[in-house]
């Protein structure tokens, strides 16, 4: 779009200096009312002549008045055309883009689009989970379209942005917006139309902020600056176990990773003990805890320990033994 502008711009330029130098070769009439002359003359508007026309004068005028008419018609034309294709492809965009999001199902509604939601954007592509952005900043929204994700344009804490968003059949809400009382209301208003969805709500870590997020119907509230001292403090203290944490979380050379899968109904492993399951024995695999449904966690836990439906084991292995055993399960 800016390059398009800056080439009308200079052709309208082009235009101006070639009939204000006409009249002044021509006529001998001043910059300016060579200049007048030429604006009124491809703007058609007449309101008289400064400058006394000659033969040769009136010749180039009127083959400036079919060069600035056309120009004039042009950039019209083109005004129009961005105007009208522009405005009908972004409401044709905004249409299909509400009735894709409304197809969501168990998907997650990112809210807000800095520099925490960038990165929490990221983890759910890459881990293939479905979501959407609310963020109301227009500036933003071109660069969330550049990757491809869905957006919604408009206050997170609006009913209807959340409603469009489909937060009824949601899984989860992230609140990341950057005031503590814009994530309290957007809390306020998703707990309100969905009593039983996960939110999880960014803190500033002011005192009290943690609580009233809680209050307003957070299930979980996270500060990411205590988070961030907290680490970078650990890493000072115990080295080793946060590189380890970091090696088992993100991978690395040895393509370890932890990883959480649910015993299904289905599964054969649904009833076994540990021992029994051979989980460490086919697939290699550690099971570092065992989260029960009704929310116990069971860390280390013995061979002779019961897989029951729905049961979350977090494991430790690597990514392609983690996908046996998640066929299995």
């Amino acid at each position: 779009m800016s390059r398009r502008f800056a080439v009308r711009f200079l052709l309208l330029l082009l235009i101006l200096t070639f009939g204000t130098v006409g009249f002044m070769l021509i006529e001998g009439g001043s910059f300016l009312d060579s200049l007048y002359m030429t604006v009124i003359t491809i703007t058609t508007v007449g309101y008289g002549e400064v400058v006394h026309l000659s033969a040769a004068g009136r010749v180039f005028n009127m083959f400036l008045i079919m060069i600035g008419v056309a120009f004039v018609l042009y950039m019209f034309s083109k005004i129009t055309e961005d105007v009208v294709e522009g405005g009908l492809r972004a409401t044709l965009g905004r249409m299909r883009m509400k009735k894709d999001v409304a197809k969501l199902r168990d998907h997650y509604i990112v809210c807000g689009f800095g520099r925490i939601g960038k990165v929490i954007c990221k983890i759910l592509e890459d881990n293939g989970r479905p979501f959407v952005v609310i963020e109301k900043s227009t500036h933003r929204i071109p660069v969330i379209n550049e990757h491809g994700y869905y957006v919604l344009e408009g206050e997170a804490a609006d009913d209807q942005i959340l409603k469009d968003a489909g937060i009824m059949t949601a899984r989860g809400l992230i609140a990341v917006v950057s005031s503590d009382a814009d994530t309290v209301y957007i809390t306020l208003s998703a707990r309100g139309i969905n009593p039983d969805l996960f939110i999880m709500a960014r803190s500033s870590g002011e005192d009290g902020a943690e609580t009233k997020l809680i209050r307003a119907g957070a299930n979980k509230v996270l500060s990411p600056y205590y988070i961030g001292a907290t680490r970078m403090a650990q890493q000072l203290v115990r080295p080793t176990v946060i590189d380890f944490i970091d090696l088992a979380v993100h991978g690395g050379e040895l393509g370890l990773r932890l990883e959480e899968m649910v015993v299904s109904a289905h599964s054969q492993l649904a009833g076994s003990s540990l021992m029994e399951s051979e989980i460490r024995k086919k697939y290699d695999l550690i099971v570092v805890a065992i989260k029960r449904q009704g929310g116990e966690m069971q860390f280390n836990p013995s061979p002779n320990t019961l897989l029951n439906v729905s049961d979350i084991l977090v494991v430790l292995g690597n990514h392609k033994d983690i996908k046996g055993l998640e066929s299995e399960l």
